[in-house]
């Protein structure tokens, strides 16, 4: 499992290397898929330097993990806690009849969804990280969940996130098992991300069948800008 210790950078350099944009040893996704970048764990100051041109002036990122560390000139934007869950033998997963396969057609309204609901980071082309799934009702895209980082052997499922006019029937429940159906039909574990904070996410995972591995930090970081180069504001 230590794989999962710095999953962002894991699945950069192995299933979603097509989507990496690359220096040095800093990855990161395109801009319009997704903040998360990779370095190596540890103090390293020539994966910083690598982190800093790949990022550029001003260019911002998100990481997940322990022991990643930032510039020291860098402005953190957020940070908070959280936590990493793994499934185990007692999640159950099947196919959800109801789900549909959601793609560049859906996105804006998967963009509009979760604009809403706040699942985490979505970005115009956050779908094309994994299979996403959506419920319609009467034509509306109400429910979704699907694939986000995927480190060798492991997928996350993420964007689980439901219309509040339609809460309480059970549709993030089932996408979540649909999603992880399709995990395992591939011969991998699912595995996810929550805040700490959001008690009743962690309460229904570990009642499906998640457990907790380990906590995790989150923060999103800002690179300086351009020597001369005026701040928003000023």
């Amino acid at each position: 499992m230590s794989i999962l210790d710095n999953p962002a950078w894991a699945a950069l350099n192995g299933p979603h290397q097509g989507l990496a944009e690359v220096h040095g040893r800093a990855r990161r996704y395109p801009v319009d898929v997704s903040p998360f970048v990779g370095v190596p764990l540890g103090d390293d100051d020539g994966a910083r330097a690598d982190l800093r041109a790949l990022v550029g002036p001003g260019g911002s990122l998100v990481m997940i993990g322990n022991g990643v560390a930032v510039p020291e000139d860098w402005t953190v934007d957020f940070s908070g806690d959280g936590v990493q869950l793994v499934a185990t033998d007692r999640l159950g997963t099947a196919p959800f009849g109801d789900a549909v396969v959601l793609g560049d057609e859906d996105a804006e309204e998967m963009l509009d969804l979760t604009a809403r609901t706040k699942p985490g980071p979505f970005l115009p082309r956050t779908h094309v990280m994994g299979t996403y799934l959506g419920v319609r009702r009467e034509g509306r895209l109400v429910a979704m969940a699907g694939e986000r980082l995927h480190p060798p052997g492991w997928t996350e499922i993420s964007a689980v996130c439901t219309d509040p006019d339609f809460r309480g029937q059970g549709l993030g429940t089932r996408l979540v098992q649909a999603v992880g159906h399709g995990i395992r039909a591939r011969g991998e574990i699912p595995m996810m991300h929550a805040a700490a904070t959001n008690d009743s996410a962690i309460r229904l995972y570990r009642a499906l069948g998640f457990e907790i591995r380990r906590e995790v930090s989150f923060f999103a970081a800002r690179a300086p800008a351009a020597e001369g180069a005026l701040e928003y504001g000023t």
